[in-house]
């Protein structure tokens, strides 16, 4: 595949060989020709794309151990979906609980045994916020976040598992992104009421627990782009995006460099960067389309 590179960020051949940028990245990209999205897979410097699933499929996360992509597909939302890497098998968790729609695949806790879950109560609005449920079975629901009448989008777990990220959403819009504990207590705040922050991104917390990537613009007429934050809401600050919009960002597994969405000024098509942590060597990864990238671990 073509890799094409930002100039303005300093982008080269030299930056697309080196060595940290590792493993596997999937991603989503609209297939016009099918009428449907799929996912792809992908190396960091832009070779050996193959294809994983199509059938609508959306904002794929990677397990842990990285034998399994957790996918939202199939015009079914209320189950949990996953294709297998190395046998290509596709199986679906059926609803956890009939009273509560679930959306499941945000993330994956470190040990891969659980799944989070935008959720809504489908005759109780007071149900509303995030679950968890077991990624083997779909069994196990267990509530995390209550936003009654509200929408709680889940980002991922925390490094140790103790603790989950999320954009929360009232009536009015997005209000901010938090944490909080597993058992649902010590919610904090990370972001100024000034932020407007992407309501469709819960936020990614870096390998060693330091800081959490989010997406937001500070004001209306602003491009989305990428901010990092401390999980006890120190060290805000925004990376350089080029006057592009930037978002959807994930970590490389030892948290040097990140993947995101990014859209060139002028253009309408995503395609899928990659970066330093600070938002420096700018490098671009496919070049037909993509978007929602997830950095296989």
């Amino acid at each position: 595949m073509a890799v094409g590179f930002l100039a303005a960020c300093g982008g080269g051949a030299a930056d697309v060989a080196d060595s940290r940028a590792d493993g596997r990245i999937v991603f989503a990209r609209d297939v016009p020709s099918e009428g449907a999205g799929a996912t792809f897979t992908i190396s960091p410097d832009g070779s050996d794309l193959r294809r994983l699933f199509s059938r609508g499929s959306e904002l794929p996360h990677w397990s842990p151990d990285g034998k399994e992509v957790a996918i939202f597909c199939c015009d079914d939302g209320m189950a949990a979906h996953f294709v297998n890497l190395d046998t290509g098998k596709f199986r679906e968790l059926a609803p956890a609980d009939d009273a509560v729609e679930t959306h499941c695949g945000f993330g994956w806790s470190p040990d891969g045994k659980r799944l989070l879950c935008e959720s809504f109560g489908v005759s109780d609005a007071k149900r509303n916020g995030i679950y968890s449920i077991r990624a083997s079975d779909g069994g196990g629901l267990t509530r995390i976040t209550s936003n009654p009448g509200g929408d709680d989008i889940p980002g991922g777990y925390s490094p140790d598992g103790t603790g989950i990220t999320f954009v929360r959403s009232d009536e009015t819009g997005p209000i901010g992104i938090f944490v909080i504990n597993l058992n649902g207590t010590h919610l904090q705040r990370l972001t100024p009421r000034s932020m407007t922050v992407d309501e469709g991104f819960g936020g990614r917390w870096s390998p060693d627990g330091r800081k959490i990537l989010f997406v937001a613009k500070t004001s209306p007429n602003d491009n989305r782009a990428i901010w990092l934050v401390h999980p006890d809401g120190r060290g805000l600050h925004k990376l350089p995006c080029g006057g592009a919009s930037c978002f959807y960002p994930d970590w490389s597994n030892d948290g040097t460099r990140i993947a995101f969405t990014h859209i060139a000024a002028g253009t309408m098509q995503e395609n899928v960067y990659i970066a330093n942590a600070d938002g420096s060597h700018v490098i671009q990864v496919t070049d037909r389309g993509g978007g929602e990238p997830d950095w296989g671990r």
